[in-house]
């Protein structure tokens, strides 16, 4: 499954289904198929994003590429044996394109919306 989250403020930003539904927690969304961020709740969602961001930056502190997972599971729901996997990428990678719609929608004073 995709999810765009899209706004006039700025370009889609467009990710796998288990990745946006991680994201939406972290903006303190509820993981659905249909959503908003208001105009009123960006300044959270953005501050959310950000301490995430920060976590992220600090447990990966200090360690070489090489300490880093290589893979991760794709998100496909088939569990156990036979999950498939795809090149791991960092929580900081995913989230800083959500952040830069977030942070433009709040300037131009736009909501956030997926699954429309």
């Amino acid at each position: 499954m995709i999810v765009i989250f899209q706004s006039p403020a700025a370009g889609d930003v467009i990710m796998f289904g288990d990745v946006a539904k991680r994201m939406m927690k972290l903006m303190g969304k509820e993981p659905t198929d249909k959503g908003i961020v208001t105009v009123e709740q960006l300044p959270d969602a953005i501050a959310r994003i950000k301490a995430a961001i920060e976590e992220d930056k600090q447990q990966r502190a200090g360690k070489s590429p090489e300490d880093l997972p290589q893979t991760e599971p794709d998100g496909s729901g088939s569990g156990g044996r036979g999950q498939g996997s795809r090149p791991f990428v960092t929580l900081t990678q995913r989230a800083v394109p959500l952040l830069e719609l977030l942070e433009w929608s709040l300037k131009k004073q736009k909501p956030v919306v997926w699954g429309v």
